[in-house]
C-alpha cells in the first residue's frame, strides 16, 4: 500500500487483522447478556470485554512505535499529535487523535467484530457510525496523570449525545501504572464544566455538588489485561492515575456514535476534516458507519 495513503478512504479492513465475519455470524459470537447491558445502563460502564488477541496487540504496539515518530510519511494525517501532553514537567503523556488513517491494524481495529456487537448493543441497538480514535501512553516511572472529566464535554458539537467510548489496553492495566478509573453511576449526572485534559487530576471536584463528591468518593479502579476493553456512557466520569511503576500503560481510545448523530457547529470538527453545518448528519469520509444491526 502507497505510504502515503490515508487509509480514511477505505470503509472496510484493509488487511487480514480479523477473521470475515458476516454481521449475522459476529452478532452470535459476540453479543453481550442481558445482564451485561444492565449493568452498563445501571453503572455507566461495563470493562474486562475481550477485543484483541496478544499477536494482535503486538502488532498494534509495533505500529505505534512506528508512529510515535514525527518523521513518519503519513504523520501529516493525524488530528491532533502530543508527544508529551502533560501539564506536570515531571511527567509524560503522549496522547494523538487520527491513527485510524495512518496503520493497517489501527484502521481495522474499527472492525473488530467483538467491539462493534457491544457498541451496537449499548447503544441501544441503533447503527454504529466512527467519531474519532485516540492514544494514551503512559512511560514506566514518570506516565502523567488523564484528570477527570466526561468525554461529552468534549464533543457537544455533535448532537443528540448518543455516543460511546471504549478504552482498549495495550499493556496489562493496574492501578501502580495508571490504569483507568470510573465513578459509578456518574453518567446520571448533568453535564459538567470541561477541565484540562492532562492537568490537575481533580480539578473536576470543584464543580461537584455535595452528593456528587460522596459519589466520586466510591470511584473504582478498571485494572485489565491487555487486549481487553472497557466501555463507558460519554457522561461518565473518568480518569487515570500517574504511572510511577516499572512498566508501560499504553492503551487506545475508540470513540462512536448512533448513526444519525448531526453536527453542532459550522466550525471544524477535526483538524483538516471538511465542515460539515450545524444540522447535517455526521458521515462521509471521516465518520464511516462500522455496523448495521439490519443486517444480522
Amino acid at each position: 500500500m502507497n505510504q502515503a495513503q490515508d487509509l480514511s478512504l477505505v470503509h472496510k479492513m484493509v488487511s487480514e487483522f480479523f477473521p470475515e465475519y458476516t454481521a449475522a455470524e459476529a452478532w452470535e459470537k459476540y453479543k453481550l447478556s442481558d445482564d451485561q447491558v444492565e449493568f452498563f445502563n445501571e453503572n455507566g460502564y461495563l470493562h474486562n470485554i475481550k477485543i484483541l488477541e496478544e499477536e494482535q496487540v503486538g502488532q498494534l504496539n509495533e505500529e505505534l512505535a512506528e508512529i510515535t515518530d514525527p518523521n513518519h510519511p503519513r504523520h501529516h494525517l493525524f488530528y491532533e499529535f502530543h508527544s508529551n501532553e502533560s501539564e506536570d514537567p515531571n511527567a509524560t503523556l503522549f496522547h494523538s487523535l487520527g491513527h485510524w488513517r495512518v496503520t493497517n491494524g489501527f484502521h481495522d481495529v474499527l472492525w473488530s467484530p467483538a467491539f462493534l456487537v457491544a457498541a451496537c448493543q449499548l447503544l441501544g441497538g441503533k447503527a454504529v457510525r466512527f467519531w474519532h480514535d485516540q492514544l494514551f501512553c503512559k512511560p514506566a516511572h514518570h506516565g502523567g496523570v488523564v484528570a477527570w472529566h466526561q468525554d461529552y464535554s468534549y464533543w457537544t458539537r455533535t448532537t443528540p449525545m448518543q455516543h460511546l467510548t471504549c478504552w482498549i489496553g495495550l499493556d496489562h492495566a493496574t492501578t501502580d501504572n495508571g490504569c483507568l478509573h470510573y465513578i459509578p453511576k456518574s453518567h446520571k449526572w448533568n453535564l459538567l464544566d470541561k477541565t484540562s485534559l492532562a492537568g490537575d487530576m481533580d480539578g473536576l471536584t470543584k464543580f461537584l455538588t455535595e452528593e456528587q463528591t460522596k459519589q466520586y468518593d466510591k470511584k473504582v479502579a478498571i485494572e485489565m489485561k491487555k487486549g481487553h476493553g472497557s466501555f463507558h456512557h460519554p457522561l461518565m466520569v473518568h480518569g487515570s492515575y500517574e504511572n510511577r511503576s516499572t512498566i508501560s500503560r499504553r492503551a487506545f481510545v475508540l470513540n462512536v456514535f448512533a448513526d444519525g448523530t448531526e453536527s453542532n457547529t459550522n466550525e471544524e470538527l477535526l483538524k483538516g476534516v471538511p465542515i460539515i453545518t450545524k444540522g447535517n448528519k455526521m458521515e462521509g469520509q471521516f465518520f464511516p458507519l462500522l455496523f448495521d444491526p439490519k443486517n444480522t
